[in-house]
């Protein structure tokens, strides 16, 4: 399967990088499935369900959330109504939705995805990751159930994100980070043949301080102070992201390739 993981989306500026360019990415990259972190859609706080109608209509075949989950409080509501939007499996107890899915693919496939939210410099205890995932994973076998598995581990440390992709080698596909809106340049196919991005960066106008127009955050650096809120840039934004193509016999990752389209960073496309 040729699959595209695209990063946190940032704003209008994100939602419009995605309606704008991904309708045409799908038909150029031929691709099979389509995830987009979908969790500062929304003011680069949380995610709403007009902009998850906007995302989805615009390709994804499946959004992810994150800490900002349920800051938009209508997605409370809506992602009970909308199997296609994954929450992380770690949140709240009692949570609304689901931490992970089966999703149906061409040609009768299946594709696994979940999130998990880690615990190193975030700002709430949540649930150890690393078990929540592996019920997941033992459950369904990659390349039984589901021919492709996709991890995305939202979290702040680079060290932690490093550690689930190590734990999931030989039964995800595909283990990306989300979280801190940089993307790294470590896409790699781990011993196991499971592809691996430490982040995968924002959908969002660089031309900021990860994703927010650049004042305010200055501001509080130089003086401590704040004046006003954050407010997403709204300059041209770079799609950021992962491609990675699996055997549907094992769901190994055979390729991995960085992904950024449009905007300030220099661009990066499967070969």
């Amino acid at each position: 399967m040729r699959i595209l993981f695209l990063g946190d989306v940032m704003g209008r500026a994100g939602r419009r990088a995605i309606t704008e360019n991904l309708p045409r990415l799908r038909k150029e990259w031929r691709l099979d499935f389509v995830v987009v972190n979908g969790e500062n859609a929304s003011n680069g706080m949380g995610l709403s369900g007009d902009h998850a109608k906007l995302l989805l209509d615009a390709g994804a075949d499946c959004l992810t959330l994150g800490d900002h989950a349920f800051d938009q409080k209508d997605m409370m509501q809506f992602i009970e109504k909308e199997p296609r939007i994954i929450r992380p499996l770690n949140f709240a107890k009692g949570a609304p939705g689901r931490g992970y899915r089966l999703f149906d693919a061409p040609g009768g496939r299946k594709v696994l995805v979940t999130q998990a939210l880690g615990q190193v410099f975030m700002k709430r205890a949540y649930d150890d990751p690393f078990g929540a995932v592996e019920g997941v994973l033992k459950a369904h076998p990659r390349g039984g159930l589901a021919q492709a598995v996709i991890v995305d581990m939202h979290c702040e440390a680079t060290s932690e994100k490093m550690a689930m992709g190590h734990f999931c080698n030989g039964r995800a596909s595909l283990v990306v980070g989300t979280h801190t809106h940089v993307p790294t340049a470590d896409a790699q196919l781990l011993s196991e043949g499971t592809g691996y991005l430490t982040d995968a960066g924002m959908c969002g106008d660089y031309n900021s301080v990860i994703g927010m127009d650049k004042a305010e955050p200055m501001r509080r650096f130089l003086t401590g102070m704040p004046k006003s809120r954050f407010t997403p840039a709204e300059g041209e934004a770079t799609l950021s992201g992962v491609f990675v193509v699996t055997d549907d016999r094992t769901g190994a990752a055979k390729e991995i390739h960085m992904v950024r389209d449009g905007g300030l960073l220099q661009g990066a496309a499967p070969v």
